[in-house]
């Protein structure tokens, strides 16, 4: 028995030692889990989640960069106003450059230019002057009295000749009320004992011109070319005695303009030479001189 007895130990030994080995093998065949296992498949999803929206950004960068600007089709252009070009104005050429005097051609070919599309050919010719119809041009270096003198040499005689009302021997025509006035102070040396007359629109009625006319005897009216032709018209002025029209001619405002070169004060100074003056010049009874 008791050989039985420890045979059966060693066998119980011998199994349960076997058993073990086996156990170990067995653990050793099985593979170990990696830590953090569980996780894995949530990192795999987040990195997937990742490239996805790069790969998307990076498709929309792409599109953004793709799309070509838009072309702009002829009625959109044609639609669009145009850049025009600044045209010079008289003050940006007279700035650059020196006033030049002005000169009988100067006024014959503004006339020519005035009437070429409102006239026939024929009577367009029958406007030209000759140059005895001027009176010698200023030069730039006179004032106006020392200009009128030179161009009125007999002024004492003349207007002591003068006696009629309604109508003046000289005639002067500029382009605004206060030009007037200033032109008026400058004959101090020149007129003598003749009565000059203001002739603009500004604050004095036609009616009171007309009356002051008629008054008494005017020697010498300096105004504005439109209401000196309205006062033609309205027979307030009359030209029977009119011997010399001295125009205003060089002189320049503030944006160096000259009287012609005003639309307004062009039109009606084209109006007074239609009112009598050049045919008084045709008739060789009418001289104009350029101041």
């Amino acid at each position: 028995m008791g050989d039985d007895l420890g045979d059966e130990w060693w066998t119980h030994e011998g199994n349960s030692g076997a058993s073990e080995a086996e156990e170990e093998t067995q653990l050793e065949k099985q593979p170990t889990e990696k830590p953090n296992a569980k996780t894995k498949p949530e990192k795999r999803k987040s990195v997937t989640e990742k490239t996805v929206k790069a790969k998307k950004t990076k498709k929309n960068e792409q599109k953004e960069c793709i799309i070509p600007p838009k072309k702009e089709t002829e009625d959109e252009k044609s639609t669009k106003p145009k850049r025009k070009r600044k045209k010079k104005t008289i003050t940006d050429v007279l700035s650059s450059s020196e006033p030049k005097p002005g000169c009988p051609a100067d006024l014959q070919s503004l006339v020519t230019q005035y009437f070429s599309d409102k006239l026939s050919v024929i009577e367009q010719e029958e406007l030209k002057l000759l140059d005895s119809s001027f009176l010698s041009s200023n030069d730039l270096t006179h004032t106006l009295s020392s200009y009128l003198k030179q161009v009125c040499p007999k002024w004492s005689k003349i207007q002591k000749q003068h006696k009629e009302k309604s109508s003046v021997v000289l005639l002067i025509v500029c382009s605004s009320a206060l030009r007037t006035i200033e032109l008026i102070k400058q004959l101090t040396a020149f007129k003598g004992e003749a009565k000059a007359l203001k002739l603009f629109a500004k604050h004095i009625k036609i009616e009171e011109q007309v009356k002051l006319l008629q008054k008494g005897v005017t020697h010498i009216g300096v105004g504005t070319p439109g209401r000196i032709s309205a006062l033609i018209e309205k027979d307030g002025l009359g030209l029977q005695a009119l011997r010399y029209v001295v125009l205003d001619w060089n002189w320049r405002d503030q944006k160096l303009r000259r009287m012609v070169d005003v639309p307004e004060v062009k039109l009606d100074f084209m109006k007074l030479l239609e009112s009598g003056i050049l045919n008084g010049c045709k008739e060789d009874k009418i001289k104009i001189g350029l101041f």
